[in-house]
């Protein structure tokens, strides 16, 4: 009967993987505190986000499906615990889709419903961003989460000369991001028809270049067909470029300004992440770390260890005592060389004796 020596480290490796097995059979957990970040983002759904000045894999796509494979990533990366709430701004105010809910265990959710964001979902043309931020910041202050506020900064239609509302708000209140999404050359904004198919871009007559509400802007009183009461901006309709689209960035960091948000372009998630996180405030709490990945990988290490480690270690060790075994005779040889040829007996000069009746025969 074979007995099992307890001392043998490929018994122990073995009891140890084991060991490991079956306890991670039973999913432990352990608790421990980790930064965590709670999170609003609202996305601008209006027609200019349709604009094609992003790629991806060698082909034009919108800015809209831009930022939604960029919060796909976004969200993978933000660490366990944190929560993600997720908006859409149209017209002059945004819209929650659901309120903030962490991101591990809910990714799948939280994905499917990133990719069905759509422009079809706007319920009016508008797009009044200033306003639309103002808003987007009460809702984050009351969910008690930063924000992202995601749009190109196109203002449609165009902000009177007045400027934009002002803030009443209390800036820096909420922190956060407000991102930029476009390129910065002029690019077409494609059209659609009442039935969502794309007839074509925009032209110039199609869109108003200018906002006549309010007081007119200086010099009004030059343009032709003026009349103080009945035409104060003038008869003539105003040509501009707002039937193109890029990012209005000066606009937006103006707004990030006055908000006491940051600024950031969009470019990809991880430089959305690491500008993220330098204007959010980290939350810390206590999260459920699962322990079967560290289990399963211990225990990996330990059957590498027994069927590859030790049997080299074995070769090894093998192959150099055989060369000390063959190099041992060898010495031998050389000493009885010595002691037994024709060194062993000094050699006689002339006249010297005979050897002892000993040697005679020899």
């Amino acid at each position: 009967m074979r007995h099992w020596d307890m001392r043998d480290p490929r018994l122990l490796l073995l009891a140890l993987a084991l060991s490991l097995s079956l306890v991670a059979l039973i999913a432990p957990t352990a608790e421990t505190m980790r930064k965590s970040f709670d999170t609003l983002v609202i996305v601008d759904i209006t027609g200019s986000m349709n604009t094609r000045d992003y790629t991806a894999r060698g082909k034009p796509v919108s800015r809209l499906e831009h930022v939604k494979g960029v919060l796909r990533d976004f969200i993978a990366d933000l660490p366990c615990g944190s929560r993600f709430a997720l908006g859409v701004f149209t017209e002059r105010r945004p819209f929650l889709l659901f309120e903030p809910i962490e991101v591990c265990d809910n990714y799948a959710p939280l994905t499917h419903t990133i990719e069905a964001l759509d422009w079809r979902m706007a319920w009016e043309g508008d797009s009044r961003i200033a306003a639309g931020l103002f808003r987007a910041i009460e809702m984050a202050r009351d969910l008690n989460t930063d924000l992202v506020f995601v749009s190109d900064g196109q203002e449609a239609p165009p902000l009177p000369f007045s400027g934009p509302p002002p803030f009443e708000g209390r800036s820096g209140e909420v922190r956060g991001l407000i991102v930029g999404a476009g390129g910065y050359e002029l690019s077409p904004i494609p059209k659609f028809n009442d039935e969502g198919r794309e007839i074509g871009f925009y032209g110039v007559e199609d869109v108003p270049h200018d906002n006549r509400f309010g007081l007119p802007p200086p010099g009004a009183d030059q343009r032709e067909g003026y009349n103080a009461r009945n035409a104060p901006f003038g008869a003539a309709l105003t040509v501009g470029e707002e039937h193109l689209s890029s990012v209005r960035e000066p606009y937006l960091q103006s707004l990030a300004g006055k908000t006491g948000l940051s600024y950031a372009h969009l470019v990809g998630a991880s430089d959305l992440l690491h500008d993220f996180k330098q204007a959010a405030s980290p939350q810390y709490r206590a999260v459920a770390l699962d322990l079967r990945p560290m289990l399963g990988a211990t225990a990996a290490t330990a059957l590498i260890a027994i069927f590859l480690l030790l049997p080299a270690l074995e070769r090894l060790v093998d192959s150099r005592a055989r060369r000390i075994q063959i190099a041992k005779p060898q010495k031998m040889g050389d000493r009885n060389e010595n002691h037994l040829g024709g060194n062993r007996y000094p050699a006689r000069g002339p006249g010297a004796g005979a050897w002892p009746d000993a040697h005679q025969g020899r």
